[in-house]
């Protein structure tokens, strides 16, 4: 599986000498006497002396707690380590300090739809969240307390949550436009006290009304005894307190420290079937590994951050990551195509930002679009391109470096709401390679295992962690007994993470993530991710979208059917097939043509941008339409009927 692939970008020596995770080797290196001559003998030293490694962390990012640790792993086991048992910080004392250091900087710029453009600086951040804090507490909200919120990526839902986790209580949120079902299988399990939601928003042009879906929330939340409302298209009415009202008490910023695995937030599983898992993550957790995150988005004071992303999708908690370095962040909250494909990008150079973050699949829109940003805009500040989601192709890397920039580091990442982090990803000091991730993030110890545990480089294996993390979920919220917890990731190695994605390790210490592990292409006895597939039929002028799935049946050979949506203006012809087909064989293996191609209107997605992969695979192998996938956790849930209509006129079941 190893291939040489094309490097597209290597760091200055400048850009790799000013470079954060310059700076912290050569601390490191100082500290311990050590000497590091290349980035994989500091991540060997990550993994193996976790105490030393996440100590350096600690101490290198400054990390504010009113006691100092004197244990950093007191139980090294997964699940259940305990990390620092004898300190107490808060998350949002530590983003908000800068506020005392530069006030008058800039902290949040944002870009509404909505609301249109507005900006904040540290010193009003730090006195909103205070305010909104002081009007929390005296709506009787406390320590462990659940606030869920229902709004978009702006300033509010940023100061709502710092708000809510400085006073201890507990943040959940969720999207304005995921449906009511949805947001009810979520916050029903954490049972709230609290609820803020905005009555409406604009998006591409129009404008929803949510009031009447916020009724129908609202009475599915009995434990809720107050609500605030940030009004857009009606007046705040009945018991319902205004959110401007709230931002406008002068009040001392009061900060609870509270236990290092204190819970922050209750982030969600994807959820495409049955109830999302509800996922509790720690302050001092989500604080370290952050800090962490910086290093390998190389973020520092003087950037200017923005990540395009719903409110659902845990990269609007990343956004932290940037704000925690003292960064400027840009919350982007509108359409992304609207009123066309350089909308973002027109952001991008206007506000000169340093570091953008994307969806792979965006990047792929773009690059079909035909756009060339660089061509229309000044993008001479950016420096940085990140992208997550699923995997960028090849062809994606490509497109960045000729309608962005040459110059630009693109350091894609790959991880999971699970540990509100990244196994693999950037490094600044790295050359960039083709489809392939730079390296193992420091302290996440990856590896790539065969079914029998036995480690592999080079090939196609489970990608695991065989070490803990501080960000680990602390729980699942209702699982008592840790059973849900366990199923979930300790099932197959025991004692060892199991994340459900392929991986290869390259000879180089980076990786390429092939999709998900449960979603396997198994032709004639070769297994095969899907992302191969994809990049092979995306790539083509032809295709705009894709998706495969392989249904292996009890004694008969596998049928693979692909479904494509293609550009427009293109019909599914027999020599447009007959492209696809070569494609395949050509990139990947004979052996991967589909049995069938089936052109459909789009490709059915999560909340988060994930392709439905596995209950498309359920549906087709005989599962009932209504239990294989839960619509309201779908962006488009009206695709999925073409799969059914398939599966009923093949009966291939």
């Amino acid at each position: 599986m190893t291939e040489t692939r094309e490097i597209l970008w290597t760091p200055t020596k400048e850009r790799s000498e000013r470079s954060r995770m310059a700076d912290f080797t050569a601390w490191v290196e100082h500290r311990t006497g050590r000497k590091f001559t290349q980035y994989n003998d500091l991540w060997e030293w990550s993994v193996t002396d976790l105490d030393a490694f996440w100590l350096a962390i600690w101490d290198y990012f400054d990390i504010r707690s009113d006691v100092a640790p004197t244990t950093v792993l007191a139980e090294r086991k997964m699940p259940g380590a305990e990390w620092f048992p004898d300190t107490r910080v808060n998350f949002a004392d530590q983003m908000l300090r800068h506020a005392v250091t530069k006030p008058d900087a800039t902290a949040l710029l944002v870009q509404s739809e909505t609301f249109g453009r507005s900006e904040m600086t540290w010193g009003q951040l730090a006195a909103q969240v205070a305010s909104v804090a002081a009007n929390l507490r005296a709506q009787g909200v406390t320590k462990g307390d659940r606030v869920v919120a229902i709004l978009p990526n702006t300033e509010v839902s940023i100061i709502a949550c710092l708000a809510t986790v400085s006073i201890g209580a507990i943040w959940s949120l969720c999207a304005p436009d995921m449906g009511h079902v949805a947001i009810l299988d979520r916050f029903k399990q954490i049972e709230p006290k609290v609820l803020i939601a905005q009555d409406g928003y604009v998006h591409a042009g129009v404008t929803h009304d949510k009031r009447d879906i916020l009724a129908e929330i609202r009475q599915g939340l009995p434990t809720v005894e107050t609500t605030i409302i940030v009004p857009v298209v009606g007046e705040v009415a009945g018991d319902a307190l205004a959110w401007d009202a709230l931002t406008k008490t002068p009040a001392e910023l009061a900060i609870e420290m509270v236990e290092f695995d204190h819970p922050i937030w209750v982030v969600y599983s994807s959820g495409t079937t049955g109830n999302p898992k509800p996922i509790v993550h720690g302050h001092g957790g989500i604080l370290l590994e952050g800090a962490k995150q910086s290093l390998h988005q190389d973020l520092g004071p003087d950037d200017r951050f923005c990540w395009l992303t719903s409110s659902g999708w845990v990269m609007w908690n990343a956004q932290f990551v940037a704000l925690g370095q003292g960064a400027c962040v840009l919350a982007y909250d509108g359409a992304p195509n609207h009123p066309d494909m350089l909308a973002v990008w027109r952001s991008v150079a206007e506000e000169r930002i340093t570091y953008l973050g994307v969806g792979a699949a965006y990047v792929t829109v773009c690059a079909k679009s035909g756009i060339r940003p660089r061509d229309e805009l000044d993008l001479g500040a950016l420096v940085s391109v990140g992208t997550t989601g699923s995997p960028l192709t090849s062809d994606g890397y490509t497109w960045i470096y000729d309608a962005i920039g040459t110059d630009i580091w693109l350091a894609p990442i790959s991880g999971g709401t699970d540990f509100c982090g990244a196994f693999v990803g950037g490094n600044p000091m790295l050359p960039v390679r083709a489809g392939e991730m730079q390296c193992r993030l420091l302290g996440n110890a990856v590896r790539s295992y065969d079914p029998f545990g036995k480690e592999l480089f080079g090939e196609v294996g489970e990608l695991v962690c065989t070490e803990p993390l501080p960000s680990m979920p602390l729980f699942f919220w209702g699982d008592d007994d840790g059973t849900r917890l366990h199923d979930s990731y300790f099932d197959k190695y025991p004692g060892i993470w199991r994340h459900g994605d392929w991986i290869e390790i390259t000879p180089e210490g980076g990786s390429v993530i092939y999709g998900r592990s449960d979603a396997t292409i198994n032709r004639k006895g070769l297994r095969m991710g899907s992302s191969e597939i994809y990049q092979a039929v995306e790539g083509l002028d032809e295709v705009m979208d894709s998706l495969v799935v392989d249904l292996e049946f009890l004694g008969r050979d596998s049928f693979m059917p692909l479904f494509v949506v293609v550009t427009e203006g293109v019909e599914l012809t027999d020599a447009v097939k007959d492209k696809i087909n070569g494609s395949i064989r050509a990139s990947v293996s004979a052996r991967f043509v589909p049995n069938e191609i089936i052109q459909i209107a789009e490709v059915p997605r999560t909340l988060s941008g994930k392709k439905l992969e596995v209950p498309v695979k359920k549906l087709l192998l005989g599962g009932d339409p209504a239990k294989v996938v839960n619509r309201d956790s779908m962006v488009n849930p009206d695709s999925f009927d073409v799969f059914i209509d398939y599966a009923a006129s093949r009966n291939l079941s």
